[in-house]
């Protein structure tokens, strides 16, 4: 995959997969500044903002901005995470100059009318309403809340449903113009455009965006140091279940051996947890460990549910495997987790938008343009030793963070 560096005569910055192969083009963007640099006050005030860009902009109300997308054939849209707002747009490429266009009103020139304000808002807090009642949604919720407690990424439901009842729209257009700004854009293009043409069409879609100027870092995050565990009650038949451990921030050296040891612990329907857990005692339906990084934090995090008189046994199995994995992995196993995570890649990127969409990660996590062509070289050369060593560095149990929710026989909860 060749990317190529696309300097606009405004000066953003954006990279660039040409393919002609196909009449589409597919564009993955991003602003610095997400839901969590929300204020206590403001929980939800950034999701909302995001929401409403493409609820009517400029001239066309919400009824006619949709109108104008389906004619046009063109799809857009926004959401906030962590640490970012994300955007996306993909259209065919004759239909370039009218979806850009679409895109320019959306970011500015937004329209924040008093009546989607209020539905998106209602539908909102239905939406969280509803997810307090599912054990899934409750336990991610909870293990944010637990493990970054006191930190900026620990939102609760709560929080966020309080704070959206007492927002205005005048917040809503604040918050937007302090978001939408040149300064930590991130633009990523893919399909059937060359440098030139789409130079121009940044250009004439962000170039009238204020500069902006550097947000202030987050607070660095302190990695919980006692194991706990939070049990929530919900009367379902079956438990789900979170456990995190601190991870690795994505610049770390040892990132490519934990993505081969957590490939191995639970990746997989060969992985240890997926054998041990469901194939040999048929504790769970599914279990998978994996990596989660954001700006300011890592974690490992393993997730599956059991019916609620299993839940005990499968986390003593599931501990049981955690400290069985900082033994090491056999070579067998490091060769299957290298061969897959080489390969898996690739089959990924079964579109324009997906394609996109890692360009775009590539350069949020600051990776230079040719980590592609050396990404399976790197996990290629992921060593026993360094699996070994990232194991022992990460699985602790006394870092450990568990999360149960629904009806748990003969759990008991650590504070």
């Amino acid at each position: 995959m060749k990317i190529a560096e696309v300097i606009t005569p405004l000066g953003l910055k954006a990279w660039l997969v040409e393919d002609p192969s196909s009449p589409v083009v597919s564009l993955s963007f991003s602003f610095d500044g997400g839901s969590a640099r929300d204020s206590q006050e403001h929980k939800g005030l950034t999701s909302i903002t995001a929401t409403l860009l493409t609820d009517g902009a400029g001239p066309l109300d919400a009824q006619a901005f949709r109108q104008r997308e389906e004619e046009t054939a063109v799809s857009l849209g926004f959401g906030a995470a962590l640490d970012r707002v994300d955007g996306s747009m993909r259209t065919l490429s004759a239909k370039c100059d009218e979806a850009f266009d679409l895109l320019r009103l959306a970011v500015t020139a937004p329209r924040f009318d008093a009546d989607r304000f209020d539905h998106r808002r209602r539908q909102t807090i239905a939406r969280l309403n509803q997810a307090e009642q599912r054990a899934p949604a409750v336990a991610q919720r909870t293990l944010m809340a637990t493990v970054f407690a006191g930190h900026p990424y620990a939102i609760t439901t709560e929080g966020v449903r309080d704070s959206l009842r007492g927002l205005a729209v005048d917040q809503v257009k604040a918050r937007a113009k302090a978001l939408l700004t040149r300064t930590g854009l991130i633009l990523a293009a893919v399909g059937d455009i060359d440098a030139a043409e789409l130079a121009r069409q940044l250009d004439r879609t962000f170039g009238g965006l204020p500069a902006g100027a550097a947000l202030p870092s987050l607070p660095d995050w302190s990695p919980p140091t006692k194991a706990r565990t939070v049990s929530i009650e919900r009367p379902v038949p079956q438990s789900s279940m979170l456990i995190a451990l601190p991870g690795l921030l994505r610049e770390d050296p040892d990132w490519h051996a934990a993505l081969v040891m957590a490939r191995v612990l639970g990746g997989g329907q060969q992985s240890r947890l997926f054998n041990e857990v469901r194939e040999k005692r048929g504790l769970a339906y599914s279990i998978s460990a994996g990596l989660r990084d954001q700006e300011k934090a890592g974690l490992l995090v393993v997730s599956t549910g059991s019916a609620n008189e299993r839940v005990a046994q499968s986390l003593e199995v599931i501990r049981t495997e955690l400290a069985r994995m900082r033994d090491g992995a056999t070579d067998q196993e490091l060769a299957d987790a290298r061969t897959y995570l080489s390969g898996s890649l690739a089959l990924s990127l079964d579109s324009s938008s997906a394609i996109a969409n890692l360009v775009h990660q590539m350069q949020v996590e600051h990776l230079p343009r040719d980590y592609l062509d050396r990404r399976a070289a790197v996990i290629g050369a992921v060593t026993a030793e360094d699996v070994h060593r990232v194991a022992r560095r990460l699985l602790r149990a006394e870092a450990m963070t568990t999360v149960v929710v629904g009806k748990p026989v003969g759990l008991v909860a650590e504070p």
